[in-house]
C-alpha cells in the first residue's frame, strides 16, 4: 500500500517471489496497492517507515508514483541518516543494525496516467488508461449511433488533458475540452451548430 505499508509494517512488508506477479501483466491498476499516507508526510511517520525498513534489512527502494511519491522518497533519502541517528539514540534499532542499513538507496519511477512529468515519453500507467477509454469508446458508440444520441465521456487527467487529447483524437471525438486550452466566449453556440 505504498507509504502507508511502509509505515504501518507487519504483513504490509513480505518478500515477493514469482507466484507473487505471475498473471498480473493484464491487470490494470496496481497489484501491490496504492495508498496517499498523511503520515509519510510528517517526521514521525517517516521515523517509523524507517524503522520498519531496518528491521526487515531493506535498504533498497523502488517508488513508482507521482510528484507527491517522488517528493516524498527525496525527503526521505535526504534525512535517512537523522533518522537512524534518533532511532539508535531512543533505542529503537542498535547502533550494529543502523550500521547495516546505513545507505539507502532509491529509484523513482514516474507512474502517472495523466502522462504529465517534464522528461517523459509516458508515464507508467498512460499506455493501459488509453487502452481503458478506447474499450469504453468502442462500448458506447454503437449504442450512440443506434439511439442517435449524443454521449459526453470524462476521462482522467486534472491538470493535463493528455488522455482527452489522445483518446478524443483515436475515437474522432466531435468536440474536445482540455485544460491547457479553455473554451472561449461563445463556445456553447459554436459546439451546437457544428454538431
Amino acid at each position: 500500500q505504498g507509504y502507508e505499508g511502509l509505515v504501518e509494517g507487519g504483513d504490509n512488508i513480505k518478500q515477493a517471489n514469482w507466484l507473487s506477479v505471475s498473471n498480473i501483466i493484464q491487470l490494470g491498476g496496481t497489484v501491490i496497492g496504492s495508498a496517499r499516507c498523511k503520515a509519510f508526510t510528517t517526521r514521525a511517520g517517516r521515523l517509523r517507515a524507517a524503522r520498519n525498513l531496518v528491521e526487515h534489512g531493506i535498504t533498497n527502494l523502488c517508488v513508482i508514483g507521482g510528484d507527491g511519491s517522488l517528493t516524498g522518497a527525496d525527503i526521505f533519502r535526504s534525512e535517512w541518516a537523522g533518522l537512524l541517528e534518533e532511532l539508535v539514540r531512543d533505542g529503537g534499532i542498535t547502533a550494529e543494525e543502523a550500521q547495516r542499513s546505513s545507505h539507502l538507496n532509491i529509484v523513482g519511477l514516474v507512474g502517472s496516467i495523466d502522462n504529465d512529468f517534464c522528461g517523459t515519453d509516458m508515464t507508467i500507467g498512460t499506455d493501459s488508461a488509453l487502452h481503458r477509454i478506447m474499450e469504453i469508446v468502442d462500448a458506447i458508440t454503437t449504442t450512440a449511433q443506434s439511439h442517435q444520441r449524443t454521449f459526453v465521456l470524462e476521462v482522467m487527467g486534472r491538470h493535463c488533458g493528455y488522455l482527452a487529447l489522445v483518446s478524443g483524437l483515436a475515437s474522432g471525438a466531435d468536440w474536445l475540452f482540455i485544460p491547457e486550452s479553455p473554451p472561449e466566449d461563445g463556445w456553447e453556440d459554436i459546439m451546437c451548430e457544428r454538431l
